[in-house]
């Protein structure tokens, strides 16, 4: 199968299944968070948290060897998304892409980072470019987002470390470098909307678009079950997301028009992603079908297969180090087709981007505005 064919015919796949009448195509994105360490202490997340209270709970941490046999076992998607903790604290991350590589054959890399550790960030990015350059997957787009959630002391505050805006600078800096040397590397920053700092949202927007980086994205905080914050008052209320947004929106399509393809394709996709979200957070229900569990999944640090990071330790689907790293046996399993008809009967909605992105493309009319913005 042409690769440029995978993304049609799942998504014809995952209406088909939702019908019953086939069993679930395989995911086309793939979420891994590669651990839960991090030195960030975010206001919004409470992950950061978990070695402290377990410090052996690291140890568990799946090893490449196991890594490699869970991509052996899944095959090809179209989106690696590392995620974490902070991706870049696992020494090891650059033999991990290089394993996504090799088995998932993805379209796209991407990893987000708190920014903090400028050299070792540096040091290991361009470590998985030259890999993937010298094993032939140069051709593959890596992006990179450090979080930017401020400027200044407020991006400090909010992310809880000192002297932490300052680092992130330099780290931006040191990554547009190296995108110069590297064409498929492609920097980004993201900001998470909270109640933190939603009053301060234009200047972050304005600082940010200052820095000339390809893609300038933001998310609103959610309680997510992976970030143990359930209980945390974070997230906006629609009408104030809604008010920031129309003025992020108007800079995002302002700036749309020098960017690169992919990056201009990015920020399409989120300019309908934005308007999802205040419905969804104003109407707590699905607008569109979460395909959730189906064209994407996530894999724990442990070997845990979720759905998504929201539901998380609450609905997973099972346990790949209980079935020999045979992610078959997970993805067809009952357990699994409980999970996806909970998403299904519509028992939970949330904002999480890049579950939203897929399900933009399984239904048409968001995929007809994504392409209208693109023309504009």
């Amino acid at each position: 199968m042409k690769s440029k064919l995978v993304t049609p015919i799942r998504v014809i796949g995952y209406k088909l299944n939702r019908l019953g009448l086939v069993k679930a195509p395989r995911p086309l994105t793939l979420t891994f968070s590669v651990t839960n360490m991090c030195q960030s202490r975010c206001k919004t997340c409470n992950i950061w948290k978990l070695y402290i209270d377990k410090p052996k709970l690291k140890e568990k941490e799946l090893s490449l060897s196991e890594i490699e046999k869970i991509f052996k076992s899944l095959g090809r998607i179209y989106f690696f998304n590392i995620s974490g903790g902070e991706p870049f604290l696992r020494k090891d991350l650059p033999e991990i892409v290089d394993l996504a590589c090799k088995y998932l054959k993805p379209e796209i890399i991407h990893t987000p980072t708190n920014g903090i550790a400028t050299d070792l960030i540096l040091k290991q990015t361009e470590e998985i470019l030259k890999i993937m350059k010298k094993n032939g997957y140069g051709n593959i787009p890596f992006t990179i987002k450090p979080s930017f959630d401020g400027v200044g002391d407020k991006q400090d505050e909010v992310r809880g470390v000192k002297g932490n805006f300052k680092k992130t600078l330099e780290t931006i800096k040191g990554l547009k470098k190296l995108a110069k040397k590297y064409d498929n590397l492609y920097v980004g920053l993201g900001t998470v909307i909270s109640n933190f700092n939603i009053d301060h949202i234009k200047e972050v927007s304005e600082y940010a678009h200052s820095l000339n980086v390809d893609t300038y994205i933001n998310e609103i905080a959610e309680q997510r079950s992976e970030l143990f914050n359930e209980n945390d008052p974070i997230t906006p209320t629609a009408n104030k997301y809604e008010k920031v947004m129309k003025y992020f929106k108007k800079r995002v399509k302002e700036e749309m028009k020098n960017k690169r393809f992919l990056a201009k394709f990015t920020q399409a996709f989120r300019l309908v992603y934005y308007d999802l979200v205040v419905k969804i957070v104003r109407e707590n229900k699905q607008v569109i079908p979460c395909y959730a569990g189906l064209s994407n999944v996530h894999i724990s640090p442990y070997g845990q297969v979720w759905p998504c990071c929201i539901l998380g330790y609450r609905k997973p689907m099972g346990d790949l180090r209980k079935v020999s790293y045979d992610f078959n046996k997970i993805w067809y399993s009952p357990k699994a087709s409980k999970v996806r008809k909970f998403i299904k009967d519509k028992k939970c909605a949330c904002p999480l981007a890049n579950q939203a992105y897929s399900n933009i493309i399984c239904d048409p009319l968001s995929m007809f505005k994504v392409i209208g913005h693109m023309l504009k």
